[in-house]
């Protein structure tokens, strides 16, 4: 249970770190370049690509199983 909680909370910071980084880089559409150039751009920066990685750890937190113990509802 706490690895599961301990995943989606470290996901749930990546994604939010990912997606300030595409919103302040949102900035390049305004100095003229193109949609293209800025989704080419945004899978080069590491820091952009933690929110995949973010999701991903999101995803793996839900499907990981639980104790046996442990309560589903």
């Amino acid at each position: 249970m706490f690895l599961r909680c301990f995943l989606f909370i470290s996901g749930f910071i990546f994604c939010i770190i990912g997606l300030v980084y595409d919103i302040c880089y949102l900035n390049l559409l305004t100095l003229g370049y193109n949609f293209l150039f800025y989704v080419k751009f945004i899978f080069s920066r590491i820091e952009c690509l933690s929110f995949l990685f973010g999701v991903l750890i999101i995803f793996f937190s839900f499907i990981l199983k639980g104790d046996k113990n442990e309560l589903h509802l």
